[in-house]
C-alpha cells in the first residue's frame, strides 16, 4: 500500500534498469565519431556566424573571448555532468529522462517541457536565421523572393511569412525520416564544410589583425563580460542533444562521453580563435551585422572569400538545424514512451526505425513558428531553458551518487560534489543576467506545462498503477 501510494505521488521515479532498458526499438548504427559531428554540427553554426558581431559591439567588445571562455567553462562542467547519467543511463530523452530516474516524475516533466521550448524554439530561429543567409546568397546571384514571403509576419513591414524557414525545417524533417546513420551522414559532409570555412577564416584572418582594434579590451567593464557569456551561451547550445541519441549508439557507455566531450572541446577553442581574430579584423562597434564573420573579410576587401564564408554559414547552420530538431524528436519520444505525452510521437516506422509521424508532426509546428514568428522573439527563451536544464541535470548528479552508489558508470564527474555545484551555480547566475520579460514568458511556459501534465500525463503515465490495472485488465480480455 505505502509503495503503491509512492509511486501514484508526483515525485514517483522511473528504475534505472527501466531508464536504461536496451530494447529499444530504434537502430543502433552511431559510433564516436558519429556522436563527435553531431556535437559540432550542433554547436557550430548561428554561434560563431551571428552571435559574435552582436555580442562584440553591445555586450563585451574584444573581451568576447573572455565571454565564450566564460560560457565555455560553465558548459564544461554541465557536459561532464551529462557525461556520467549518458554513460550510466543510456536512454533517449536526455535531462528529461536522468531527472526521472534522480527527482521524480512531476521534475522530470518540467525539464521535459523546458526542453521542448528550447529545442523547438532554438530549432525555429536557426531556420528563421538560415533563411537570411540563403535571401543573401541569393541576392548575389540577381534573385528575390516576393517580399511578403521574405520574413516573419509583420503587417507594418510588408512580411507575412519567411517562406524559406519553412521550406528548410521541412526538408531537415523529410531527412530525419529516412534514418538516423543517412541523417548523421549528411551532417558529417556539412560539419566538414563548416570546419573548413572556419579554418579559412583562421588562417587567412590572423594576418589581418590590428592588435590597436583590441583596445580598449573591455568597453563595457567586467559587467559586459558577463552579459556577453549570457548572450553567447546560444553558442554552445547542442552538446546536450549527443545524449538524445543514446539508444541509436552502438557502445553508449564508452561513446557518448566521448562525443560530449570530444564536440564540446573542439567548439570551445574555434569559439576562443574565432572571436580573437574577428575584433582584431574589424574595430567591435561595427559588428553589429547578421554576418559579421563574412563582413569581417568584407571590410578588407577579400569578397570572393566572403562569399565562401556564406555558403559555409549555410551548411553550418544547416547542421545545428538538424541536430536541434534530431533532440527535439527524441524528446517527444522519451517522453510518449512513458505515457506522458500522445502515442503518436512514440510510434516507430517499421522500414527507418525512426519516430516518423511523430517527427513530422514536430517538423510542421516548427515550421510554422520559424515562417511566422521573429527570429529575436524565438530565440529569447532558449538561453533561459538551456540553463535550466544543465543546473537541474548537474545537481541531479549529486541525487544520483547518494541514491545508486553502485550504479555502474561508463564515466564519473571528478570532484563530486564540487563540480556539480559549480556547475549549477554558474548556470543560475547566467539566468540573472537575462532580461525580466524573458523570465516571465519562461514562467508562463512553465505553468502551461504544469496544467498539460495534470490534465493528461499524471493519468496516462505509465508509472500510474491505475493504468497498469487497467491495462493487466484489457491484455486479459484479449
Amino acid at each position: 500500500m505505502r509503495e503503491n501510494k509512492q509511486r501514484s505521488s508526483l515525485f514517483r521515479k522511473k528504475p534505472i534498469a527501466s531508464a536504461g532498458d536496451n530494447s529499444s526499438a530504434l537502430k543502433r548504427a552511431l559510433g564516436p565519431l558519429d556522436l563527435t559531428t553531431l556535437g559540432v554540427g550542433a554547436i557550430i553554426g548561428t554561434g560563431i556566424f551571428v552571435l559574435t558581431g552582436v555580442a562584440a559591439a553591445t555586450y563585451a567588445g574584444p573581451g568576447l573571448v573572455l565571454s565564450f571562455l566564460l560560457a565555455g567553462i560553465i558548459c564544461a562542467f554541465a557536459a561532464l555532468c551529462y557525461s556520467e547519467f549518458a554513460s550510466s543511463i543510456p536512454a533517449s530523452g536526455s535531462a528529461y529522462t536522468y531527472s526521472y530516474t534522480a527527482f521524480g516524475e512531476v521534475i522530470a516533466w518540467i525539464l521535459g517541457w523546458d526542453l521542448i521550448l528550447e529545442y523547438g524554439f532554438a530549432s525555429a530561429a536557426v531556420a528563421s536565421g538560415w533563411s537570411g543567409y540563403f535571401q543573401t546568397l541569393l541576392s548575389g546571384f540577381g534573385l528575390e523572393l516576393p517580399h511578403a514571403l521574405t520574413s516573419a509576419f509583420s503587417p507594418e513591414k510588408g512580411t507575412y511569412f519567411d517562406i524559406t524557414a519553412a521550406v528548410i525545417t521541412l526538408i531537415i524533417t523529410f531527412l530525419l525520416t529516412r534514418g538516423v546513420k543517412e541523417a548523421a551522414r549528411a551532417n558529417g559532409i556539412m560539419v566538414a564544410i563548416k570546419i573548413i570555412v572556419v579554418l579559412i577564416f583562421i588562417g587567412v584572418g590572423v594576418f589581418y589583425v590590428e592588435p590597436t582594434n583590441w583596445q580598449p579590451f573591455l568597453p563595457f567593464g567586467i559587467s559586459g563580460v558577463t552579459a556577453g557569456a549570457a548572450t553567447v551561451f546560444f553558442a554552445y547550445i547542442g552538446f546536450d542533444a549527443v545524449s538524445t541519441a543514446a539508444e541509436e549508439v552502438k557502445q553508449p557507455q564508452r561513446d557518448l562521453p566521448i562525443g560530449i566531450i570530444a564536440s564540446l572541446a573542439i567548439c570551445t577553442v574555434l569559439y576562443i580563435v574565432v572571436s580573437l581574430i574577428l575584433t582584431g579584423i574589424v574595430p567591435y562597434n561595427m559588428l553589429n551585422v547578421s554576418d559579421p564573420v563574412a563582413f569581417a573579410f568584407e571590410f578588407v576587401q577579400l569578397k570572393g572569400l566572403s562569399w565562401i564564408v556564406s555558403l559555409g554559414a549555410i551548411a553550418g547552420i544547416t547542421t545545428v538545424l538538424l541536430v536541434m530538431m534530431y533532440g527535439q524528436t527524441r524528446l517527444l519520444y522519451s517522453m510518449s514512451r512513458d505515457g506522458l505525452l500522445s502515442p503518436v510521437f512514440s510510434k516507430v516506422s517499421g522500414k527507418s526505425q525512426t519516430p516518423a509521424v511523430g517527427t513530422w508532426v514536430a517538423g510542421i509546428i516548427v515550421a510554422l513558428f520559424s515562417g511566422f514568428i521573429s527570429l529575436g522573439h524565438l530565440a529569447e527563451l532558449t538561453n533561459i531553458g538551456t540553463l535550466f536544464a544543465f543546473a537541474v541535470v548537474s545537481l541531479g548528479i549529486i541525487v544520483l551518487r547518494k541514491n545508486n552508489p553502485d550504479l555502474k558508470r561508463g564515466f564519473r564527474v571528478p570532484l563530486v560534489p564540487l563540480i556539480p555545484i559549480l556547475s549549477a551555480l554558474g548556470c543560475v547566475y547566467l539566468m540573472t543576467r537575462l532580461a525580466a520579460l524573458t523570465w516571465i514568458t519562461f514562467f508562463a511556459w512553465l505553468i502551461i506545462g504544469l496544467i498539460i501534465y495534470f490534465a493528461y500525463g499524471r493519468h496516462y503515465s505509465h508509472l500510474n498503477p491505475a493504468r497498469r490495472i487497467s491495462s493487466a485488465f484489457r491484455a486479459k480480455d484479449k
